[in-house]
């Protein structure tokens, strides 16, 4: 049994390894996934900035236009200043130009503020095309080398099954199956010490009958707790510990505690009943 429990140590790692790799090999693809919804909400923002920014560029021109047209009318309302004959003309004349002024001083405001507006977006533009092609070189590169990069975890799992196969020709089917699930349940640790009594996997205190089990290691032994495969690890000083059932309970004791559980089961649920009915 001892070589057994060396050969399910090397299994462990070798099967820890495999569902590693075959874990990297499904997510490769989702990266890939990933970065085309990334440069696709690249594009959106792109096209979305873009609408904006011709939007903004066409009011830009609007307020070109009209702060010309106040200038104009300025400039024309000051020409004819100087051959106004009459006070009401003067009158009229000055509102005018003063009119005029006003406008033109409000479409400079405006002008300017979409100059700034279109200069942002402009920035905004650029950045997100540097974006666009940043990401697009990424894919392309990642679409290159995604193949011979599962193809690469592929072979070294092939290598794996190899020692795998090498390892367990003699070993119980059985067994190797219930193993393979618990690591893969387990974060990889399938086969774990039992030290004073105690699962070194789940660190539950095990019957008392289990350790002595484990300890003459004349058969594959299963925590009761977290279904590991438990093997026997002396203590630093290279003496056995020994503990009385009364410390460490007994399989009768599983037993009563389900036994215990399935009662007050039972007693909840007739208590539901009987509070139902009523």
């Amino acid at each position: 049994m001892e070589d057994v429990f060396k050969k399910l140590q090397i299994l462990q790692d070798i099967l820890s390894e495999k569902i590693k790799l075959e874990q990297d090999i499904q997510e490769i693809p989702k990266i890939l996934v990933t970065q085309e919804e990334i440069l696709s909400r690249f594009k959106r923002s792109f096209v979305e900035k873009n609408l904006e920014y011709e939007k903004t560029r066409t009011a830009e021109a609007e307020f070109r236009n009209l702060l010309a047209e106040a200038e104009a009318l300025r400039e024309k309302s000051e020409k004819y200043m100087d051959s106004v004959t009459t006070q009401r003309e003067y009158e009229a004349l000055e509102k005018e130009i003063r009119d005029a002024t006003e406008k033109e001083q409000q479409y400079r405001k405006d002008l300017q503020r979409e100059e700034r507006f279109l200069a942002d977006l402009d920035g905004q533009l650029k950045e997100t095309n540097a974006l666009i092609e940043q990401q697009e070189a990424e894919l392309v590169t990642h679409r290159a080398g995604i193949g011979a990069e599962i193809a690469e975890k592929k072979a070294k799992m092939k290598a794996l099954s190899a020692q795998e196969k090498e390892l367990t020709a003699n070993m119980d089917s059985e067994v190797l199956f219930k193993f393979e699930r618990i690591i893969r349940n387990k974060m990889g640790r399938g086969i774990v010490a039992i030290r004073g009594g105690v699962c070194m996997g789940c660190h539950m205190i095990l019957p008392v009958q289990f350790a002595n089990n484990v300890r003459q290691g004349e058969e594959i032994v299963f925590c009761p707790y977290c279904s590991r495969i438990l093997c026997y690890e002396e203590t630093e000083d290279g003496q056995e510990e020994f503990f009385s059932i009364e410390d460490s309970g007994s399989l009768s004791d599983l037993d009563d505690m389900e036994e215990e559980e399935f009662e007050e089961e039972e007693e909840e649920e007739e208590k539901v009943n009987v509070d139902y009915e009523e």
